[in-house]
């Protein structure tokens, strides 16, 4: 578990290179649920995800340690963009591996901020085993999905907004490979707090609902979701073992119902969310009362496909 002293030195390093993002409670969400809604604006980084917290700090402690030949990581998009953004900062060298078929406009977001990119696999599991491959062939410095300075990296948003809030009795954070759920976890513990954490999964790609229910690691054989942050088939069992000490249950939602929370998003705030960044709002709507009085959704991101966002938005209304 990462302390509130490892936090609050990950910011420092976090804050050299962007502001805090801010969180709003938007009566019109506050309307649609029937309580009081905070939304954490994530989709306001640099990268336009909270992923970037993690390779900002990651990077410098690299930097701090002396350096490294380069980075390779996988990644389906908001991962890779915070290591191409934090590697170009640090003059470092960043390969990012991502699956055959992945989201263009992440990909070309990849390569705009330096990232060398390499399309192998069917998924992200199999994108991760060839990054692993590529590490030992070119003596590249391997990035997991789950590593400490990453999660001390993201758990100074939970920082912001748990301090900034007091008093939320829940918060709803999306589930990838686990940085930022163990983030929250992280900080609500450091500061003491007896809000609950609720993790959020696609009932397409629910490896983790699996796992959390079963007390350890479910892989699945696919995971197919328009939340593609989510997508991931193999849980990461460090990311597994805070989960299940530290959150008190896992929702699964379906896509209906993550498309329906990027239209209300639009409708009621103005924000692009993208499926992972929507599916927090689309479980504190499927729970209705048990989210509390006084709740809060981690917009995790906002970048998702134009093509994807314009089919989204001419869907149903509610």
């Amino acid at each position: 578990m990462i302390s509130l002293a490892e936090i609050e030195a990950a910011a420092r390093d976090v804050y050299a290179a962007m502001l805090p993002t801010p969180q709003y409670a938007w009566p019109l969400l506050a309307r649609r649920a029937g309580r009081e809604v905070w939304v954490k604006h994530e989709n306001h980084t640099p990268t336009g995800a909270f992923k970037l917290r993690g390779g900002l700090h990651l990077l410098a402690a690299l930097d701090a340690a002396g350096g490294t030949l380069g980075i390779v990581s996988a990644t389906r998009g908001n991962h890779g963009q915070s290591m191409a953004f934090a590697a170009r900062r640090y003059g470092t060298r960043c390969v990012i591996v991502v699956p055959q078929g992945n989201s263009a406009d992440k990909n070309a977001a990849m390569r705009a901020f330096g990232a060398e990119l390499i399309e192998f696999g069917r998924d992200f599991d199999e994108a991760r085993i060839h990054a692993g491959e590529l590490a030992r062939e070119q003596g590249l410095r391997l990035v997991g999905p789950f590593e400490h300075e990453l999660v001390a990296g993201v758990a100074t948003y939970a920082l912001e907004l748990l301090r900034a809030v007091p008093g939320l009795a829940t918060v709803y954070v999306p589930i990838g490979c686990g940085s930022g759920i163990c983030g929250l976890i992280s900080a609500r513990d450091a500061l003491g707090l007896r809000t609950e954490i609720v993790g959020v999964v696609s009932s397409g790609a629910n490896a983790y609902a699996l796992s959390f229910a079963a007390g350890e690691p479910v892989e699945t054989a696919a995971a197919s979701t328009v939340a593609d942050g989510m997508a991931v088939r193999v849980p990461v069992p460090a990311a597994l073992a805070v989960i299940l000490r530290g959150a008190a249950r896992i929702v699964e939602v379906t896509d209906a119902e993550i498309e329906d929370a990027m239209r209300a998003l639009f409708a009621d705030t103005h924000q692009v969310a993208e499926g992972a960044g929507a599916a927090p709002l689309a479980a504190l709507l499927q729970e209705g009362e048990r989210a509390g009085s006084r709740s809060a959704v981690i917009l995790s991101g906002g970048n998702v496909d134009r093509e994807v966002y314009a089919r989204v938005l001419a869907g149903g209304w509610s």
